[in-house]
């Protein structure tokens, strides 16, 4: 597992790669990366947190990029669907995905305290629920795991 997010990193380096290869994505793809859908991943990626639909419509509103909520939903929805970005279920909010374009199971460490959220790779096939679910004659075709607690800030703070 490699998360993101509560780790020291050079965030615009971080946000420029993150864009440049979903750019690089839409255009392999025949997507319309429009302004609007930029801007919400750009905002998305900006925090290390998952952030509200309303959140990020205000933000969209203040620049005046729209005021309506299917503004907002409709870009989330192209990034989501697109593996661009991931609804976290637990908070009903939305992140930036940490690995666009590869193929993987995300898993969602999200900080109770200060709400950061960090994405790490799980290991499906290797894992115990891959071991249970293949013990089930189940096999898994999509999983997002979410896992609450205190990231290493906030277990310090409370030190």
């Amino acid at each position: 597992m490699d998360p993101v997010g509560f780790t020291q990193h050079d965030h615009h380096s971080c946000i420029a790669q993150n864009l440049s290869a979903v750019e690089q994505m839409c255009a392999d793809q025949g997507l319309q990366f429009t302004p609007v859908r930029r801007r919400v991943l750009e905002i998305l990626l900006h925090e290390h947190r998952a952030l509200g639909a309303y959140e990020i419509l205000d933000r969209l509103r203040d620049e005046g990029l729209g005021s309506q909520p299917p503004v907002a939903y409709r870009a989330l929805d192209f990034l989501v669907s697109n593996g661009f970005a991931h609804k976290i279920e637990h908070l009903n909010a939305f992140a930036a995905c940490a690995h666009p374009g590869q193929d993987h199971t995300p898993m969602f460490l999200i900080c109770r305290a200060c709400q950061s959220v960090a994405e790490a790779v799980a290991h499906l096939p290797s894992d115990t629920l891959g071991r249970t679910a293949r013990a089930e004659g189940f096999r898994i075709e999509k999983a997002v795991i979410e896992a609450e607690g205190l990231c290493p800030h906030c277990q310090d703070a409370t030190a």
